[in-house]
């Protein structure tokens, strides 16, 4: 890996935000601080450090990619709400990936499960259209 500061800056602030932020929300935390970073910046160090393993790279259909810390596989869930990203606290399922080669003859090498619903938070909140 070829050391930058700015990748380092960035690799930190999602590895201490543990909140799966896109490259705009990384952005918004560092520009503060760092009024010479550059959004082109985030976006392209966060895919260097994905391709390097040293973030998870978790795309979402339709919306902005997250990038998460925990390397370890795991789910997800999206809030439909507020759109905050958490963990889904169940056992990853590796099988999966060659049962679904058996039934449709395609090499599957991994799996990515999206769960969208309500975060703990926007769950308790009454809403007006309930």
């Amino acid at each position: 890996m070829i050391y930058s500061k700015q990748r380092e800056l960035i690799l930190k602030t999602v590895l201490n935000n543990r909140i799966h932020p896109t490259a705009d929300t990384v952005f918004s935390l560092l520009k503060p601080d760092h009024p010479e970073l550059s959004l082109a910046t985030v976006y392209r160090n966060l895919n260097q450090l994905a391709k390097q393993g040293l973030l998870l790279k978790i795309p979402v259909p339709n919306g902005a990619d997250h990038f998460d810390g925990t390397l370890e596989a795991h789910y997800h869930m999206i809030c439909e709400q507020c759109s905050q990203m958490v963990d889904v606290p169940k056992e990853y399922v590796p099988e999966f990936d060659s049962q679904i080669a058996e039934k449709t003859g395609c090499a599957i090498h991994s799996h990515t499960i999206v769960f969208y619903g309500l975060c703990e938070s926007c769950n308790r909140t009454p809403h007006a259209s309930c």
